[in-house]
């Protein structure tokens, strides 16, 4: 059995999984969030999945509504030092008073294992790039340009090498290297161990 069909049993076993024992979230979290902030309770977003096709990638929305239009066509000053960041922001003003818990444990990212069973992500993977993101930071880093085209070929991730290593504190750059090793080096042992790694490395964010 080769490595693609031995990663899309796991696929589906483990999102099969976690899905029907973490059933409750599909409740609770909606009815938090609507009470929190209001709806839609729901987040899709376009990133780049494998081969640079786009896909809707779903969340739990953990920021105020028009986030997007607000960072991108309302506020420069906001987009500046988001770019500035390496595309993330401390303390972003965006996130609501529950995304920062939802954040902080990945359970925002939850409704992406439906992303797995579609085949659209993997359990393990790179980065969901958004393309507009990945365009700014290659030219910022120009270093990193031959890298893209090895992370686009396999599917994201709902986790990574780069999760487990530090998330968001993570650069760019580094970011970038470590998600060309990983399409690179790939095997099911590899993912098996990364998976093992996640829960600690979400708690360690609390």
């Amino acid at each position: 059995m080769n490595y693609e069909v031995q990663k899309r049993i796991l696929d589906i076993v483990v999102a099969s999984i976690l899905l029907v024992g973490f059933l409750p979230f599909w409740i609770v979290i909606p009815l938090l969030i609507y009470f929190d902030s209001g709806w839609p309770v729901f987040f899709v977003h376009e990133r780049m999945g494998k081969d640079g096709k786009p896909i809707k990638l779903f969340k739990f929305r953990s920021m105020i509504q028009g986030a997007d239009d607000l960072l991108h066509k309302k506020d420069r000053q906001l987009l500046k030092k988001f770019k500035a960041g390496d595309w993330k922001l401390e303390n972003d003003p965006r996130i609501t008073k529950l995304g920062k818990v939802l954040r902080s444990l990945t359970i925002d990212e939850f409704p992406q294992l439906l992303n797995v069973l579609r085949g659209e992500m993997s359990m393990v993977g790179p980065r969901a790039y958004v393309r507009r993101e990945l365009d700014d930071q290659t030219d910022r880093y120009p270093e990193t340009k031959e890298l893209i085209p090895v992370i686009l070929s396999v599917k994201p991730g709902i986790t990574g090498p780069w999760q487990v290593s530090g998330r968001n504190d993570i650069p760019f750059v580094q970011r970038a290297q470590l998600d060309a090793d990983y399409a690179r080096q790939r095997s099911i042992w590899n993912d098996i161990l990364i998976l093992l790694k996640t829960p600690r490395a979400m708690i360690s964010r609390w």
